[in-house]
């Protein structure tokens, strides 16, 4: 099992752990599940940080860089809440959709193109995570950034507040998820390593920097702001999110052109006709197998009978063309509110009639 299937491990395991809210985890787990306690967010947050490490089978080296500094144990919880909300999200109206539980164990002892984008959410949000913890100060060994005080201004800028730290945490990430020699070699791991290097360099290095937004606060006499603190941050993760759901809908099949023993796979993609096969570029997503339909229940997905759809937009695909049925609920909200001196405020109880879509 490789360091990133062990991240993974611990972004998979959604619906297998019971939980207060929505909050809850959601393990990524490689071709071997990394365990999670089965606790809420409130609770596995309130262990100490070397207890929260140990609740994830991890590797000698990743537990190690889990407990050596008190703030990464948290971090990871973190990534996997991230990352879990942002596929859910990226994939609700589509046929898998960040599907849960021991499907998904089953579907990341394959190649697809959906292991593929699991691999390179992971990775990402692990990068952004600790990004912001640096800068929020949850981590010891690293400070906030300051390689973003290059801006050439006339007005007068002080670099002052607190930059998310990318440098450190793309390094860390790196580390952490790294792969022996020996695992190296084979075509699933460099496919795995592949997506997650994606995840790490090509988007949350290469399209976040230059995406980072400039906060800055203002300082002078009345309101002035004849002088400007100012901070980088690293942009909303869903922005990251987006690029990957991108570069899955290009994802590039590959095949292994390794010949001789002991050397790393190389990975080409499949020629077509006379084509000559050509490798993948940092930033392409790439996968080894073909995906199912995700239509009928099986071993790698439930189906897609009884799930909510759009009529306008996605029902035909997501229901494999068997067609909907059609449900009218009464569904109570809250309307005609307003505000009450001092600081709450009152609504009355509406009751209104919507239609809901269901996959036959």
């Amino acid at each position: 099992m490789s360091p990133a299937s062990c991240l993974l491990g611990v972004l998979l395991l959604w619906d297998l752990i019971p939980r207060p809210d929505a909050l809850s985890y959601f393990g990524l787990t490689g071709r071997e599940p990394l365990m999670v306690l089965p606790l809420g967010v409130d609770d596995i947050n309130a262990l100490p940080p070397v207890k929260i490490c140990e609740s994830f089978k991890l590797k000698r080296k990743q537990r190690r860089m889990c407990k050596r500094d008190a703030g990464v144990a948290e971090t990871l919880v973190e990534a996997m809440h991230m990352s879990a909300r942002e596929c859910q999200h990226q994939f609700h109206n589509e046929r898998w959709n960040c599907t849960l539980g021991k499907t998904r164990l089953n579907m990341l002892k394959r190649g697809f193109k959906e292991t593929a984008f699991l691999y390179a959410i992971s990775s990402s949000g692990l990068t952004h995570a600790l990004g912001r913890a640096c800068s929020s100060g949850k981590l010891e060994r690293c400070t906030c950034d300051e390689s973003f005080n290059d801006i050439d201004n006339r007005e007068t800028w002080l670099w002052g507040g607190c930059g998310d730290n990318l440098k450190y945490s793309r390094k860390f990430a790196r580390q952490f998820l790294s792969m022996n020699k020996a695992e190296e070699q084979d075509l699933r791991a460099a496919v795995d390593r592949h997506n997650t290097n994606l995840g790490i360099r090509s988007v949350t290095y290469q399209v976040v920097r230059s995406r980072v937004k400039t906060t800055c606060k203002c300082h002078g006499v009345s309101g002035s702001c004849s002088v400007q603190t100012c901070w980088r941050q690293l942009a909303p993760f869903h922005e990251i999110g987006d690029v990957l759901k991108n570069k899955y809908e290009k994802a590039m099949k590959v095949v292994s052109m390794t010949n001789g023993a002991g050397e790393r796979a190389q990975l080409m993609n499949e020629p077509v006709g006379n084509e000559a096969p050509k490798g993948p570029k940092n930033n392409d997503m790439v996968f080894v197998d073909d995906s199912p339909s995700y239509c009928k229940k099986g071993k790698y997905s439930y189906g897609t009978r009884g799930r909510i759809c759009d009529k306008e937009k996605n029902c035909d695909s997501i229901c494999c063309g068997r067609g909907h049925n059609t449900q009218s609920l009464i569904i109570k909200r809250p309307c005609q509110c307003q505000v009450k001196w001092c600081c709450y405020v009152e609504c009355k109880e509406c009751n209104t009639r919507e239609e809901i879509y269901m996959c036959k």
